[in-house]
């Protein structure tokens, strides 16, 4: 049963993701204690390979209030866990040219706090473009189906 902390908006917008992975993260208390409250963000985060491990910058976690001497850097770089023969395909498709490690969403296993990591290549301006315009038309269709049924 996992439960969705936080969602990173343009991960799927901006690029193609083939595979996903599932992390652990290492992270401090008072930064546990902003997550449960939900002060969390993704929008401009990725990951990269340093030295055979992984890590996320530009994931934002507020400040905890509470938190006094204790908290840390909102942005940090921040570890996360995965298995060796993980790391190693990562490295492999990563040195591709065009592919990125994008984290995808947050969300809680159990009591555990879990990063989806998605491995991408960019999207093009007009590949963006048809993907908004196919969405927009399968509105049309929905909403056209829905007021010929009434």
């Amino acid at each position: 049963m996992n439960r969705l902390i936080s969602k990173n908006p343009t991960a799927r917008h901006n690029y193609n993701i083939e595979n996903t992975y599932e992390a652990g993260i290492v992270l401090s208390g008072t930064e546990i204690k902003s997550i449960r409250a939900g002060k969390v963000n993704l929008k401009d985060s990725y990951a990269i390979i340093k030295n055979g491990e992984v890590f996320i910058l530009g994931m934002h976690i507020s400040l905890y209030e509470h938190g006094n001497i204790f908290n840390k850097d909102p942005l940090r770089s921040r570890k996360l866990l995965l298995n060796k023969r993980e790391i190693n395909k990562l490295i492999g498709l990563t040195k591709q040219k065009g592919y990125a490690l994008i984290p995808i969403s947050l969300y809680f296993k159990g009591s555990i706090v879990k990063v989806e990591l998605g491995i991408g290549k960019g999207k093009k301006l007009y590949d963006k473009r048809q993907e908004l315009a196919k969405k927009d038309a399968n509105k049309q269709i929905a909403i056209n189906l829905k007021n010929k049924n009434r």
